[in-house]
Protein backbone atom coordinates (compact mmCIF):
# COMPACT_ATOMS: atom_id res chain seq x y z
CA UNK A 1 0.00 0.00 0.00
CA UNK A 2 2.71 2.29 0.60
CA UNK A 3 3.99 1.72 -3.00
CA UNK A 4 0.89 2.37 -4.04
CA UNK A 5 1.34 6.36 -4.65
CA UNK A 6 4.80 5.85 -6.47
CA UNK A 7 2.85 3.58 -8.52
CA UNK A 8 0.04 6.00 -9.61
CA UNK A 9 2.43 9.02 -10.45
CA UNK A 10 4.65 5.99 -12.15
CA UNK A 11 0.99 5.58 -14.36
CA UNK A 12 0.62 9.57 -14.72
CA UNK A 13 4.20 9.72 -16.29
CA UNK A 14 4.10 7.26 -18.69
CA UNK A 15 2.77 9.61 -21.33
CA UNK A 16 5.27 12.28 -21.03
CA UNK A 17 7.97 9.80 -21.08
CA UNK A 18 6.54 7.84 -24.02
CA UNK A 19 6.07 11.72 -26.08
CA UNK A 20 9.90 12.16 -24.94
CA UNK A 21 11.01 9.11 -26.22
CA UNK A 22 9.35 9.43 -29.86
CA UNK A 23 11.04 10.60 -32.46
CA UNK A 24 9.71 14.29 -33.19
CA UNK A 25 9.77 15.15 -37.14
CA UNK A 26 9.72 19.18 -38.17
CA UNK A 27 5.76 19.07 -39.42
CA UNK A 28 4.71 17.06 -36.49
CA UNK A 29 6.65 19.44 -34.03
CA UNK A 30 4.59 22.67 -35.73
CA UNK A 31 1.20 20.78 -35.58
CA UNK A 32 2.06 20.08 -31.77
CA UNK A 33 2.43 23.90 -31.61
CA UNK A 34 -0.90 24.53 -33.38
CA UNK A 35 -2.55 22.64 -30.78
CA UNK A 36 -1.09 23.07 -27.33
CA UNK A 37 0.96 26.20 -27.15
CA UNK A 38 -0.68 28.91 -25.37
CA UNK A 39 -0.93 31.69 -27.61
CA UNK A 40 -2.82 30.03 -30.34
CA UNK A 41 -5.24 28.83 -27.38
CA UNK A 42 -5.33 32.38 -26.17
CA UNK A 43 -5.81 33.90 -30.04
CA UNK A 44 -8.61 31.01 -30.72
CA UNK A 45 -10.61 32.06 -27.57
CA UNK A 46 -10.18 35.53 -28.45
CA UNK A 47 -11.93 34.69 -31.26
CA UNK A 48 -14.44 32.70 -29.96
CA UNK A 49 -15.53 35.74 -27.41
CA UNK A 50 -15.79 37.92 -30.98
CA UNK A 51 -18.32 35.18 -32.31
CA UNK A 52 -20.05 35.91 -28.75
CA UNK A 53 -20.14 39.44 -29.41
CA UNK A 54 -21.41 39.44 -33.07
CA UNK A 55 -24.65 36.97 -31.79
CA UNK A 56 -24.80 39.52 -28.92
CA UNK A 57 -25.22 42.70 -31.40
CA UNK A 58 -27.76 40.51 -33.97
CA UNK A 59 -30.05 39.64 -30.99
CA UNK A 60 -30.44 42.84 -30.26
CA UNK A 61 -32.26 43.88 -32.74
CA UNK A 62 -35.49 40.86 -31.38
CA UNK A 63 -37.98 41.70 -28.47
CA UNK A 64 -36.93 42.00 -24.98
CA UNK A 65 -38.78 40.57 -22.33
CA UNK A 66 -38.29 41.62 -18.71
CA UNK A 67 -40.30 40.52 -15.44
CA UNK A 68 -40.04 43.06 -12.83
CA UNK A 69 -41.15 42.68 -9.38
CA UNK A 70 -41.48 46.32 -7.17
CA UNK A 71 -42.78 46.48 -3.58
CA UNK A 72 -43.36 50.03 -1.81
CA UNK A 73 -44.31 50.65 1.28
CA UNK A 74 -46.11 54.47 1.34
CA UNK A 75 -48.11 56.94 3.42
CA UNK A 76 -47.66 59.43 0.60
CA UNK A 77 -51.38 60.74 -0.03
CA UNK A 78 -51.77 60.68 -3.41
CA UNK A 79 -49.86 57.21 -4.05
CA UNK A 80 -51.73 55.71 -1.60
CA UNK A 81 -54.32 56.69 -3.23
CA UNK A 82 -53.56 55.13 -7.06
CA UNK A 83 -52.23 51.75 -5.67
CA UNK A 84 -55.24 51.36 -3.68
CA UNK A 85 -56.92 52.33 -7.50
CA UNK A 86 -54.39 49.62 -9.16
CA UNK A 87 -54.77 46.84 -6.02
CA UNK A 88 -58.58 47.59 -7.44
CA UNK A 89 -59.22 47.69 -3.63
CA UNK A 90 -60.84 51.19 -3.78
CA UNK A 91 -63.88 52.09 -1.80
CA UNK A 92 -65.88 55.09 -1.92
CA UNK A 93 -67.09 54.38 1.79
CA UNK A 94 -63.72 53.88 3.16
CA UNK A 95 -62.43 57.32 1.67
CA UNK A 96 -65.14 59.09 3.14
CA UNK A 97 -64.92 57.59 6.62
CA UNK A 98 -61.30 58.21 6.96
CA UNK A 99 -59.24 61.33 6.66
CA UNK A 100 -57.05 60.92 3.14
CA UNK A 101 -54.91 63.48 3.86
CA UNK A 102 -53.36 61.28 6.57
CA UNK A 103 -53.33 57.56 5.39
CA UNK A 104 -52.32 54.66 7.13
CA UNK A 105 -49.06 52.70 5.14
CA UNK A 106 -49.81 51.04 2.33
CA UNK A 107 -48.27 47.91 1.23
CA UNK A 108 -47.74 47.27 -2.42
CA UNK A 109 -45.98 44.78 -4.46
CA UNK A 110 -46.16 44.94 -8.47
CA UNK A 111 -45.17 42.56 -10.93
CA UNK A 112 -44.46 44.11 -14.40
CA UNK A 113 -43.57 41.95 -18.02
CA UNK A 114 -42.18 44.29 -20.40
CA UNK A 115 -42.38 43.44 -24.08
CA UNK A 116 -40.06 45.98 -25.89
CA UNK A 117 -39.27 46.19 -29.60
CA UNK A 118 -36.91 48.30 -31.20
CA UNK A 119 -38.28 49.58 -34.42
CA UNK A 120 -36.13 52.16 -36.02
CA UNK A 121 -32.58 53.50 -34.70
CA UNK A 122 -31.27 55.70 -37.55
CA UNK A 123 -28.69 52.81 -38.11
CA UNK A 124 -27.64 52.28 -35.02
CA UNK A 125 -28.08 48.64 -34.67
CA UNK A 126 -27.38 47.60 -38.26
CA UNK A 127 -23.87 49.44 -37.83
CA UNK A 128 -23.15 47.90 -34.32
CA UNK A 129 -24.04 43.99 -36.16
CA UNK A 130 -21.31 45.37 -39.05
CA UNK A 131 -18.89 46.38 -36.86
CA UNK A 132 -18.95 42.96 -34.74
CA UNK A 133 -19.26 40.98 -37.88
CA UNK A 134 -15.89 42.76 -38.82
CA UNK A 135 -14.18 42.56 -35.58
CA UNK A 136 -15.34 38.49 -35.52
CA UNK A 137 -13.67 38.24 -39.00
CA UNK A 138 -10.50 39.92 -37.58
CA UNK A 139 -10.26 37.80 -34.47
CA UNK A 140 -10.38 34.75 -36.94
CA UNK A 141 -7.85 35.96 -38.77
CA UNK A 142 -5.75 36.53 -36.39
CA UNK A 143 -6.18 33.53 -34.66
CA UNK A 144 -4.98 31.96 -37.79
CA UNK A 145 -2.06 33.74 -37.91
CA UNK A 146 -0.95 33.05 -34.51
CA UNK A 147 -1.13 29.48 -35.50
CA UNK A 148 1.23 29.97 -38.21
CA UNK A 149 3.43 32.07 -36.10
CA UNK A 150 3.71 29.51 -33.02
CA UNK A 151 4.25 26.77 -35.80
CA UNK A 152 7.26 28.94 -37.16
CA UNK A 153 8.52 29.52 -34.00
CA UNK A 154 8.07 26.19 -32.92
CA UNK A 155 9.95 25.05 -36.56
CA UNK A 156 13.08 27.58 -35.66
CA UNK A 157 13.34 26.10 -31.81
CA UNK A 158 13.25 22.49 -33.51
CA UNK A 159 16.17 23.57 -35.92
CA UNK A 160 17.93 24.91 -33.54
CA UNK A 161 17.99 21.91 -31.35
CA UNK A 162 18.24 19.52 -34.34
CA UNK A 163 21.40 22.24 -35.15
CA UNK A 164 22.92 21.87 -31.84
CA UNK A 165 22.22 18.15 -31.73
CA UNK A 166 24.24 17.31 -34.57
CA UNK A 167 26.87 20.17 -33.54
CA UNK A 168 27.34 17.91 -30.43
CA UNK A 169 27.59 14.69 -32.27
CA UNK A 170 29.95 16.09 -35.17
CA UNK A 171 32.20 17.50 -32.03
CA UNK A 172 32.01 13.76 -30.25
CA UNK A 173 33.41 12.61 -33.62
CA UNK A 174 35.89 15.12 -33.93
CA UNK A 175 37.05 14.41 -30.93
CA UNK A 176 37.15 10.62 -31.00
CA UNK A 177 39.15 11.32 -33.93
CA UNK A 178 41.50 14.07 -32.65
CA UNK A 179 41.71 11.51 -29.52
CA UNK A 180 43.49 8.96 -31.69
CA UNK A 181 45.60 11.39 -33.55
CA UNK A 182 47.26 12.06 -29.91
CA UNK A 183 47.22 7.79 -29.15
CA UNK A 184 49.24 8.02 -32.59
CA UNK A 185 51.49 10.66 -32.02
CA UNK A 186 52.44 9.43 -28.57
CA UNK A 187 53.12 5.86 -30.16
CA UNK A 188 55.51 7.37 -32.61
CA UNK A 189 56.91 9.94 -29.63
CA UNK A 190 58.05 6.53 -27.64
CA UNK A 191 58.92 4.87 -30.93
CA UNK A 192 61.13 8.05 -31.60
CA UNK A 193 59.74 9.07 -34.97
CA UNK A 194 57.73 11.98 -33.84
CA UNK A 195 59.30 14.98 -32.02
CA UNK A 196 57.28 15.90 -28.86
CA UNK A 197 56.22 19.11 -29.89
CA UNK A 198 53.74 17.68 -32.37
CA UNK A 199 52.36 15.22 -29.41
CA UNK A 200 51.89 18.44 -27.12
CA UNK A 201 50.00 20.11 -30.25
CA UNK A 202 47.92 17.34 -30.83
CA UNK A 203 47.24 17.30 -26.93
CA UNK A 204 46.01 21.11 -27.37
CA UNK A 205 43.82 20.69 -30.42
CA UNK A 206 42.22 17.49 -28.16
CA UNK A 207 41.52 19.94 -25.30
CA UNK A 208 39.76 22.54 -27.11
CA UNK A 209 37.60 20.36 -28.83
CA UNK A 210 36.45 18.67 -25.35
CA UNK A 211 35.74 22.75 -24.48
CA UNK A 212 33.98 22.88 -27.44
CA UNK A 213 32.04 19.73 -26.83
CA UNK A 214 30.70 20.80 -23.74
CA UNK A 215 29.48 24.10 -24.45
CA UNK A 216 27.77 22.45 -27.41
CA UNK A 217 26.29 20.38 -24.86
CA UNK A 218 25.24 22.73 -22.58
CA UNK A 219 23.59 24.24 -25.98
CA UNK A 220 21.52 21.11 -26.61
CA UNK A 221 19.83 21.75 -23.07
CA UNK A 222 18.84 25.02 -23.49
CA UNK A 223 17.60 24.64 -26.80
CA UNK A 224 15.30 21.50 -26.07
CA UNK A 225 13.98 23.33 -23.30
CA UNK A 226 12.73 26.05 -25.89
CA UNK A 227 11.64 23.71 -28.00
CA UNK A 228 9.20 22.42 -24.89
CA UNK A 229 8.46 25.57 -24.34
CA UNK A 230 7.54 26.46 -27.56
CA UNK A 231 5.60 23.19 -27.76
CA UNK A 232 3.68 23.84 -24.46
CA UNK A 233 5.02 20.60 -23.10
CA UNK A 234 7.14 20.33 -19.85
CA UNK A 235 10.97 22.14 -20.01
CA UNK A 236 12.45 18.93 -18.83
CA UNK A 237 11.38 16.75 -21.61
CA UNK A 238 14.27 15.42 -23.66
CA UNK A 239 13.19 15.30 -27.34
CA UNK A 240 14.63 12.79 -29.84
CA UNK A 241 14.64 14.45 -33.52
CA UNK A 242 14.58 13.33 -36.17
CA UNK A 243 17.78 14.92 -38.39
CA UNK A 244 17.73 17.79 -40.67
CA UNK A 245 17.27 17.42 -44.04
CA UNK A 246 18.00 19.27 -47.19
CA UNK A 247 16.45 22.53 -47.08
CA UNK A 248 14.09 22.79 -49.88
CA UNK A 249 14.78 24.88 -52.73
CA UNK A 250 12.74 28.40 -53.52
CA UNK A 251 10.88 28.32 -56.57
CA UNK A 252 9.40 31.14 -58.54
CA UNK A 253 9.75 34.25 -58.83
CA UNK A 254 9.42 36.87 -56.06
CA UNK A 255 5.71 38.31 -57.79
CA UNK A 256 4.01 35.15 -56.59
CA UNK A 257 5.31 35.59 -53.21
CA UNK A 258 4.18 38.45 -53.36
CA UNK A 259 0.66 37.54 -54.70
CA UNK A 260 0.20 35.10 -52.42
CA UNK A 261 0.73 37.54 -49.61
CA UNK A 262 -2.18 40.02 -50.04
CA UNK A 263 -4.09 37.25 -48.01
CA UNK A 264 -1.33 36.73 -45.49
CA UNK A 265 -3.94 36.62 -42.20
CA UNK A 266 -2.70 39.51 -40.62
CA UNK A 267 -3.49 41.33 -43.34
CA UNK A 268 -6.66 40.56 -43.44
CA UNK A 269 -7.30 40.75 -39.65
CA UNK A 270 -6.14 44.48 -40.39
CA UNK A 271 -8.30 45.34 -43.25
CA UNK A 272 -11.47 43.69 -41.05
CA UNK A 273 -10.87 46.02 -38.00
CA UNK A 274 -10.15 49.33 -40.60
CA UNK A 275 -13.80 47.98 -41.55
CA UNK A 276 -14.96 48.39 -38.82
CA UNK A 277 -13.56 51.25 -37.69
CA UNK A 278 -15.29 53.37 -40.74
CA UNK A 279 -18.38 51.96 -39.71
CA UNK A 280 -18.01 54.29 -36.41
CA UNK A 281 -19.23 57.18 -38.50
CA UNK A 282 -22.61 55.33 -39.71
CA UNK A 283 -22.79 54.67 -36.03
CA UNK A 284 -22.24 57.99 -34.10
CA UNK A 285 -24.40 59.80 -37.24
CA UNK A 286 -27.76 57.42 -36.09
CA UNK A 287 -28.27 60.08 -33.37
CA UNK A 288 -28.73 62.76 -35.27
CA UNK A 289 -31.80 60.76 -36.69
CA UNK A 290 -34.96 59.76 -34.45
CA UNK A 291 -35.91 56.64 -33.00
CA UNK A 292 -38.79 54.67 -32.62
CA UNK A 293 -39.86 51.70 -30.18
CA UNK A 294 -42.77 50.18 -29.35
CA UNK A 295 -43.44 49.04 -25.63
CA UNK A 296 -46.33 46.38 -24.39
CA UNK A 297 -46.46 45.84 -20.61
CA UNK A 298 -48.15 44.04 -17.75
CA UNK A 299 -49.06 45.25 -14.60
CA UNK A 300 -50.17 42.46 -11.33
CA UNK A 301 -50.70 44.63 -8.42
CA UNK A 302 -51.75 43.48 -5.13
CA UNK A 303 -50.33 44.09 -0.96
CA UNK A 304 -48.30 40.87 -0.98
CA UNK A 305 -45.62 39.73 -3.35
CA UNK A 306 -46.43 37.97 -6.81
CA UNK A 307 -49.76 39.06 -6.46
CA UNK A 308 -52.72 39.31 -9.13
CA UNK A 309 -55.83 40.85 -7.29
CA UNK A 310 -55.12 44.26 -9.65
CA UNK A 311 -53.96 43.90 -13.01
CA UNK A 312 -53.70 46.18 -16.14
CA UNK A 313 -52.19 46.63 -19.68
CA UNK A 314 -50.45 49.53 -21.47
CA UNK A 315 -49.27 49.49 -24.92
CA UNK A 316 -46.92 52.80 -25.64
CA UNK A 317 -45.09 53.62 -28.66
CA UNK A 318 -42.14 56.14 -28.34
CA UNK A 319 -40.60 58.01 -31.09
CA UNK A 320 -37.58 60.03 -29.56
CA UNK A 321 -35.60 62.54 -31.42
CA UNK A 322 -32.70 64.76 -29.93
CA UNK A 323 -32.90 67.93 -31.82
CA UNK A 324 -30.32 70.32 -30.48
CA UNK A 325 -27.11 68.88 -28.86
CA UNK A 326 -24.94 71.98 -29.97
CA UNK A 327 -22.81 69.62 -32.66
CA UNK A 328 -21.75 67.22 -30.20
CA UNK A 329 -23.09 64.30 -32.54
CA UNK A 330 -21.88 65.66 -35.79
CA UNK A 331 -18.35 66.48 -34.35
CA UNK A 332 -18.43 62.98 -33.06
CA UNK A 333 -19.51 61.75 -36.62
CA UNK A 334 -16.70 63.72 -38.35
CA UNK A 335 -14.03 62.34 -35.48
CA UNK A 336 -15.22 58.63 -36.41
CA UNK A 337 -14.55 59.58 -40.33
CA UNK A 338 -11.50 61.00 -40.04
CA UNK A 339 -9.62 58.10 -37.80
CA UNK A 340 -11.21 55.73 -40.41
CA UNK A 341 -9.19 57.51 -42.69
CA UNK A 342 -6.39 57.41 -40.48
CA UNK A 343 -7.02 53.66 -40.03
CA UNK A 344 -7.27 53.16 -43.97
CA UNK A 345 -4.00 54.93 -44.23
CA UNK A 346 -1.84 52.45 -41.39
CA UNK A 347 -3.36 49.35 -42.94
CA UNK A 348 -2.22 50.39 -46.84
CA UNK A 349 1.17 51.36 -45.06
CA UNK A 350 1.44 47.60 -43.36
CA UNK A 351 0.39 46.03 -46.63
CA UNK A 352 3.22 47.66 -48.25
CA UNK A 353 5.49 46.90 -44.92
CA UNK A 354 4.37 42.91 -45.76
CA UNK A 355 5.33 42.88 -49.49
CA UNK A 356 8.85 44.82 -47.98
CA UNK A 357 9.22 41.83 -45.62
CA UNK A 358 8.15 39.12 -48.36
CA UNK A 359 10.72 40.61 -50.35
CA UNK A 360 13.46 40.42 -48.06
CA UNK A 361 12.60 36.76 -47.01
CA UNK A 362 12.46 35.79 -50.74
CA UNK A 363 15.78 37.07 -51.47
CA UNK A 364 17.31 35.50 -47.86
CA UNK A 365 15.66 32.65 -48.46
CA UNK A 366 17.34 32.28 -52.09
CA UNK A 367 20.91 33.38 -50.94
CA UNK A 368 21.02 30.74 -48.01
CA UNK A 369 19.73 28.34 -50.37
CA UNK A 370 22.88 28.75 -52.65
CA UNK A 371 25.23 28.89 -49.82
CA UNK A 372 24.37 25.51 -48.49
CA UNK A 373 25.13 24.45 -51.63
CA UNK A 374 28.35 26.30 -51.68
CA UNK A 375 28.73 25.01 -48.31
CA UNK A 376 28.10 21.15 -49.75
CA UNK A 377 31.02 21.27 -51.99
CA UNK A 378 33.70 22.50 -49.26
CA UNK A 379 32.45 19.97 -46.90
CA UNK A 380 33.00 17.23 -50.21
CA UNK A 381 36.54 19.01 -50.89
CA UNK A 382 37.55 19.18 -47.07
CA UNK A 383 36.73 15.32 -46.67
CA UNK A 384 38.79 14.32 -49.65
CA UNK A 385 41.44 16.69 -48.24
CA UNK A 386 41.68 14.82 -44.95
CA UNK A 387 41.62 11.15 -46.97
CA UNK A 388 44.61 13.15 -49.05
CA UNK A 389 46.69 13.74 -45.63
CA UNK A 390 46.05 10.50 -43.34
CA UNK A 391 47.23 8.59 -46.49
CA UNK A 392 50.13 10.84 -46.57
CA UNK A 393 50.85 10.81 -43.14
CA UNK A 394 50.68 7.24 -42.59
CA UNK A 395 53.51 6.96 -45.94
CA UNK A 396 55.56 9.47 -43.30
CA UNK A 397 55.26 12.62 -46.26
CA UNK A 398 53.11 15.12 -44.04
CA UNK A 399 53.85 15.63 -40.24
CA UNK A 400 51.35 15.54 -37.62
CA UNK A 401 50.24 19.01 -38.01
CA UNK A 402 49.74 18.80 -41.24
CA UNK A 403 46.86 15.76 -40.07
CA UNK A 404 45.60 17.80 -37.83
CA UNK A 405 44.93 20.94 -40.06
CA UNK A 406 43.43 19.01 -42.31
CA UNK A 407 41.00 17.35 -39.92
CA UNK A 408 40.39 20.85 -38.20
CA UNK A 409 39.15 21.89 -41.42
CA UNK A 410 37.05 19.18 -41.83
CA UNK A 411 35.03 19.93 -38.88
CA UNK A 412 35.13 23.73 -39.81
CA UNK A 413 33.25 22.70 -43.17
CA UNK A 414 30.82 20.28 -41.36
CA UNK A 415 30.14 23.14 -39.22
CA UNK A 416 29.50 25.69 -41.85
CA UNK A 417 27.49 22.68 -43.91
CA UNK A 418 25.41 22.40 -40.55
CA UNK A 419 24.72 26.07 -40.22
CA UNK A 420 24.05 26.94 -44.00
CA UNK A 421 21.43 23.93 -43.92
CA UNK A 422 19.86 25.19 -40.80
CA UNK A 423 19.60 29.12 -41.79
CA UNK A 424 18.17 27.73 -45.53
CA UNK A 425 15.72 25.73 -43.95
CA UNK A 426 14.33 28.52 -41.46
CA UNK A 427 14.49 31.13 -44.25
CA UNK A 428 12.14 28.81 -46.56
CA UNK A 429 10.09 28.63 -43.26
CA UNK A 430 10.29 32.18 -42.74
CA UNK A 431 9.47 32.93 -46.74
CA UNK A 432 6.24 30.96 -45.97
CA UNK A 433 5.17 32.74 -43.30
CA UNK A 434 5.66 36.07 -44.51
CA UNK A 435 4.08 35.16 -47.93
CA UNK A 436 0.94 34.15 -45.88
CA UNK A 437 1.14 30.68 -46.61
CA UNK A 438 1.63 28.22 -43.74
CA UNK A 439 5.13 26.99 -42.74
CA UNK A 440 4.40 23.52 -43.84
CA UNK A 441 4.00 24.48 -47.45
CA UNK A 442 7.88 24.72 -47.96
CA UNK A 443 8.26 21.41 -46.94
CA UNK A 444 6.07 19.40 -48.75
Amino acid sequence: MRRLPLFLWTLALLPAMAAAREPLSLQSAMQRAREHSREVTAAQLRAQAAGEQLRRARDSRWPTVTLEETYIRTDSPAEVFALTLNQERFSLQQLMSSDPNRPEALDTAVTRLELAVPLYTGGELSGRIAQAASFAEAATRSASWAADTAALQAAQAYVALAQASEYASLLERARDTVAGHVALARAYVEQGMLVRSELLRAEVELSRVEDLLAEARGRVEVASANLSFRLGADQGLQWDLKPLGDPPAVTGDVGEWLAAASTRPDVAAARAMQRAVALEEQVRRAALRPRVALVARSDWVDDTLFGSHGDSTSLVAVARWRVLDAGADRAAARAARLEAEAAAEDVERFAEGVALEVRQAFEEARTEWQRHRTAQRALEAAVESERITRERFASGVVKMLDLLDASTARREAETRELVARARAIEAALRLAVASGKPPEAVLQ
